[in-house]
C-alpha cells in the first residue's frame, strides 16, 4: 500500500469586505460568513497543487494499470467557530488562472499584486467574470458584491461529479478531508489531451450560497485553516492513496506470526532519511512466548510474517502524537515477499526536521492489537 502527499504551489483568501486586497502570503486561509459595516460579508479561499506533480504521481507512481487509487484534499483547522447547527464547506475546481501575490491581510497600505475578490491576477487586471461563462462554469454574487471566483460544476470528459462537500458538526473533527479523485482525474485527463477548458487551476473552498451574505448573527460561521505559509507542520495537502499490496513469500519457509503477544521491529530502519527517500521498511516479528520444541538453533533466528489480511501500518508525529498516515484497511496494508513483511514509505509527504513513529495493527484469531514499539525515524532536508 502507498500514500504519497504533495503540497500547494499557491493559495490565497478572497474577501468581500476588501475587494482589492491580496492575501497570498497569509498563514491562514478563511471561508467565513460574518457581519461588518451592517452587511453580510464572505470570504473564500483558493488552493492550487502543481499540475506536473499530479501528473508525475498518477503516471509514474500509481501507474495507469492500477485502478484502485484515490486522492484526498486535506486541510488542518486553526479555528472553527459558529457551529451551532450542522455546517458545510463546498469544494469546486477553479476556472481561471489566478495570481497568488505577496500580500498579507494586515499590510498597510494593502497589497494588491495578486488575486482578490474582484480580480483574477492583480488589481486592475482581469476581473472575475460574472456572466458569459464557458460550459460548466459558474459564479455567484449578491447585489453589488460581485466576484469571488469562478468554478466548474461539471466536465464533458467525465460523468462523475467534480464538486464535493464536507459537513461539520460541533462534536466532530474540524479538519478537512474530502475525496477529490474525480476532480484530479479529470484534470489529468485534460492534461493528457492538451484540451482547453477544464485544466488544473486549483480548488475554491466556500460555504454554500444559501448561507453566504445573510445579515443575521445566527448564520455567521468561521472556518480558518492553515495555509502553505504556515509556520506549523500543517500545510494543505493533496494525498494520493493507491493499492500496491502484494503477498508473495516465494520459496520462504517462514510462517505467519501465530500469536498476538509478540515482538515487532523494523530491522533495516536507518533512523534518518532525506525527504526524497522511498525506503522499503522490513519487519522482524517473533512470538513473545514461543512453543517449546527441540531445536538445534535459537528460536529467535526465525522471522515470522505478519498476517496477510489484517496487518496495517500507520505513521504518527512523535512530538504531537498525531497521525500523519492513519491505519487504512484499503491503502496501508503490509506486503510480504520471500525476505519479510514490508511496506514502502514516501518521505516527501512528511515535514522535515521532525521525528516520526511507526505503528503496526494486526489481527490474529479474534484479537486485534496495535504495536507501538518506539520504531522511530527522522526526516531531514536533502
Amino acid at each position: 500500500m502507498a500514500v504519497y502527499k504533495i503540497f500547494p504551489e499557491k493559495d490565497a483568501t478572497l474577501y468581500t469586505e476588501f475587494p482589492n486586497r491580496n492575501t497570498g502570503l497569509d498563514q491562514i486561509l478563511e471561508a467565513n460568513t460574518y457581519l461588518a459595516n451592517s452587511l453580510g460579508q464572505v470570504s473564500r479561499y483558493l488552493v492550487k497543487f502543481s499540475t506536473s506533480d499530479i501528473t508525475n504521481v498518477i503516471t509514474n507512481k500509481i501507474g495507469t494499470g492500477t485502478p484502485e487509487w484515490t486522492a484526498y484534499f486535506r486541510n488542518y483547522h486553526a479555528v472553527v467557530t459558529g457551529l451551532n447547527l450542522d455546517s458545510e464547506l463546498e469544494f469546486y475546481p477553479v476556472a481561471g488562472n489566478w495570481g497568488m501575490g505577496t500580500g498579507r491581510y494586515n499590510n498597510s497600505p494593502e497589497v494588491t499584486n495578486g488575486t482578490s475578490w474582484n480580480w483574477l491576477d492583480y488589481s486592475g487586471s482581469t476581473e472575475w467574470p460574472t456572466s458569459g461563462f464557458s460550459t460548466y462554469v459558474t459564479a455567484s454574487w449578491s447585489g453589488s458584491v460581485e466576484g469571488g471566483g469562478n468554478w466548474y460544476t461539471g466536465s464533458n470528459l467525465t460523468l462523475d461529479p467534480v464538486t464535493q462537500s464536507q459537513t461539520f458538526t460541533y462534536a466532530n473533527p474540524k479538519d478537512i478531508l474530502v475525496d477529490v479523485k474525480n476532480t484530479v482525474e479529470t484534470w489529468y485527463s485534460y492534461s493528457l489531451d492538451n484540451s482547453d477548458g477544464f485544466v488544473n487551476q486549483g480548488f475554491l473552498v466556500k460555504q454554500p450560497s444559501s448561507v453566504e451574505f445573510l445579515r443575521t448573527k445566527a448564520n455567521t460561521r468561521s472556518f480558518k485553516y492553515f495555509s502553505i505559509d504556515t509556520n506549523t507542520i500543517y500545510p494543505p495537502e493533496l494525498e494520493f492513496r493507491w493499492n500496491d499490496f502484494t503477498f508473495d513469500t516465494g520459496s520462504s519457509t517462514n510462517t505467519v506470526l501465530p500469536q498476538v503477544e509478540s515482538f515487532i521491529s523494523v530491522y533495516n530502519n536507518k533512523g534518518t532519511y532525506y525527504s526524497e527517500s522511498v525506503p522499503r521498511l522490513r519487519f522482524s516479528a517473533m512470538p513473545k512466548y514461543p512453543d517449546r520444541v527441540f531445536l538445534t538453533a535459537s528460536l529467535y533466528t526465525t522471522n515470522y510474517y505478519l498476517p496477510e489480511s489484517q496487518s496495517l501500518y500507520a505513521v504518527k508525529d512523535t512530538e504531537t502524537n498525531e497521525f500523519v498516515i492513519d491505519f487504512d484497511s484499503d491503502y496501508t496494508r503490509i506486503s510480504a515477499d520471500a525476505t519479510s513483511s514490508y511496506f514502502d514509505l514516501y518521505m516527501n509527504g512528511l515535514e522535515p526536521e521532525r521525528y516520526y513513529t511507526i505503528l503496526v495493527k494486526t489481527t490474529i484469531g479474534d484479537v486485534t492489537k496495535v504495536f507501538d514499539e518506539n520504531i522511530m525515524f527522522k526526516v531531514v532536508n536533502g
